[in-house]
C-alpha cells in the first residue's frame, strides 16, 4: 500500500522541483491557448501577421516621410521600424495575456495544487507562438529591400532570452497585482498603449539627445529594441553600451522583483480569486 506522507513546508521546498513534475500541465495549458487563439479562426494566423505590419507602415509613413527622422544606417526605415515591433509586440501581448491569465483559469486554481507559476508562463509561450510568426515576414521584407542582415543574426537569441525574461517577469508582477486588485485589467493596457511610445519603436534611440540616452534606458526595452536592431539591421547599427547594460539591469530586476511578489502572493490566490 502506498503511503501518503504529508509534510509541513513541504510544498515551499520543493516548488522547483514541481515545476518541472507538472511540466505536462504546462504543456497542455500552453498548447490549449494556441488551439483557442488559431483553432476556428479566420485571421488568426493573419492577425499575427497584420498587426505588427500595419504598425510598421503608420510608423514608417508618420516618422520616416512626414517627420523625416533617419534610420539607423542605410537600412530601410521599414525594416528599423519592424525589427523594433518584434520585440515589443511579443513584450506587448505577453502583458496583456499573462496578467488575465489567472483570473481567466479560477476555477483550475480553487480545486487542485500545482504551481501557479506555470499559468502565466504558458501565455508568455502562446506569445512567442505570434513572435515567430512575425518574424517570417521580417525575411519577406527583407528580401522587398533586398537588405540581407550580417553575421550579427546569430546573435539574435541572446536577446530573444532578455525580452523572455523581460516579458515573464513584468507578467508575473501584473497578474499578481491583477488577482489582488481587480482594477489593474484596465490599467494594464494603458500600460502598453503608453510604452509603444515612449519606447523607441518608431524611431531610433540615437535621436534621443547624448545627456538623457542613460535616463532614457530605464526603460527595460530600450536595450530590448536596440538589440534586436543591433542582431538585425548590422551595418552602421550601433549598441549604447552603458544604457544597454543599464536596461539590462532594469530587466533582471523586473524578473526578481516578479518572481518574489508572486511566490509571496501565491498562497491566497486560491481564497481571493
Amino acid at each position: 500500500m502506498q503511503k501518503i506522507i504529508i509534510e509541513a513546508g513541504r510544498t515551499e521546498r520543493h516548488y522547483w522541483r514541481d515545476l518541472w513534475r507538472y511540466r505536462e500541465l504546462f504543456y497542455f495549458l500552453a498548447w490549449r491557448d494556441i488551439l483557442v487563439r488559431y483553432k476556428q479562426t479566420v485571421i488568426g494566423v493573419a492577425w499575427a501577421v497584420l498587426r505588427p505590419l500595419l504598425t510598421m507602415i503608420v510608423f514608417t509613413v508618420i516618422f520616416g516621410k512626414l517627420a523625416n527622422l533617419p534610420s539607423e544606417g542605410a537600412a530601410p526605415y521599414a525594416i528599423m521600424v519592424y525589427a523594433a515591433m518584434l520585440p515589443w509586440q511579443f513584450f506587448a501581448s505577453s502583458l496583456s495575456d499573462a496578467s488575465s491569465s489567472l483570473v481567466g483559469n479560477a476555477n483550475l486554481i480553487s480545486k487542485v495544487y500545482f504551481p501557479r507559476l506555470i499559468i502565466p508562463a504558458s501565455s508568455v509561450i502562446t506569445s512567442f507562438v505570434d513572435f515567430l510568426i512575425s518574424s517570417t515576414i521580417m525575411l519577406a521584407i527583407m528580401a522587398w529591400y533586398q537588405y540581407w542582415p550580417s553575421w550579427r543574426i546569430l546573435t539574435l537569441p541572446f536577446f530573444i532570452v532578455i525580452v523572455f525574461a523581460a516579458a515573464m517577469g513584468a507578467g508575473l508582477l501584473l497578474t499578481a497585482l491583477n488577482v489582488k486588485y481587480r482594477d489593474f485589467r484596465y490599467i494594464v493596457p494603458f500600460i502598453v498603449q503608453f510604452g509603444l511610445y515612449v519606447s523607441p519603436v518608431g524611431f531610433s534611440s540615437s535621436i534621443v539627445p547624448e545627456q538623457y540616452r542613460l535616463l532614457y534606458s530605464l526603460n527595460p526595452m530600450v536595450g530590448v529594441i536596440d538589440g534586436f536592431r543591433w542582431a538585425i539591421l548590422g551595418g552602421e547599427s550601433n549598441i549604447y553600451l552603458p544604457g544597454f547594460l543599464l536596461s539590462l539591469g532594469v530587466v533582471g530586476c523586473f524578473l526578481v522583483c516578479g518572481v518574489v511578489y508572486f511566490r509571496k502572493t501565491e498562497k491566497k490566490f486560491a481564497d481571493i480569486i
